[in-house]
């Protein structure tokens, strides 16, 4: 299964958008959303929420909330 990380980058890149426009959009750095996409950093709880309803990311396609919540 996938991870959050491949998730968005995917969710992103099929919207055409930018890590700046996303970033900019939910209050994080480029640099962090970065990050996140290429596995370094793992978000929080809230940054995730936000990158899923920003990018409509569909919650069936998740592979378990279960990296999200370790990360509270």
């Amino acid at each position: 299964m996938k991870m959050l990380n491949k998730i968005i980058k995917e969710k992103r890149e099929e919207l055409k958008l930018t890590q700046e426009e996303v970033a900019r959009a939910i209050g994080i750095t480029r640099n962090y959303l970065s990050d996140i996409e290429n596995g370094r950093y793992q978000p929080s709880f809230n940054t995730s929420i936000k990158l899923i309803k920003f990018l409509g990311i569909d919650l069936n396609l998740l592979p378990s909330m279960t990296e999200i919540q370790d990360n509270k």
